[in-house]
C-alpha cells in the first residue's frame, strides 16, 4: 500500500467515526447502504467500504463543510482521499 493510499484510508477511518457519532446521520447512512453495525466494525478494515462512507458524506456539501471544519482540513480533502481509495480513479470518457 501506497503512503498516498494509507492516508486516505486514515481519513476515510475519522470520516467513519464522525458519522459515527453523528445520531441524525448514522441512522441515514445505515438505511442507504444496508449495513449493520456489525458491518461497520468490519468495514473500518475495507478500503472499499471507506469509500462508500466518503461517497455518502460528499452527497452533501453541508456534511463535507462540516466534517472538514471538526477536523480543520481544507473542504476538498475529502475529494482527494477518495481518489486514492479503490473506486475513486477519475473517469475519463472520451
Amino acid at each position: 500500500m501506497n503512503n498516498m493510499q494509507e492516508s486516505a484510508e486514515t481519513l476515510a477511518l475519522q470520516c467513519l467515526a464522525w458519522l459515527a457519532g453523528n445520531e441524525e446521520l448514522l441512522p441515514v447512512f445505515m438505511g442507504a447502504s444496508g449495513v449493520s453495525q456489525e458491518d461497520l466494525r468490519k468495514g473500518a478494515e475495507d478500503p472499499v467500504f471507506l469509500g462508500s462512507v466518503l461517497d455518502f458524506v460528499m452527497m452533501d456539501d453541508a456534511w463535507v463543510v462540516e466534517f472538514c471544519a471538526d477536523h480543520g482540513l481544507p473542504n476538498e480533502s475529502l475529494m482527494r482521499a477518495r481518489m486514492a481509495l479503490p473506486g475513486g480513479e477519475q473517469v475519463n470518457w472520451t
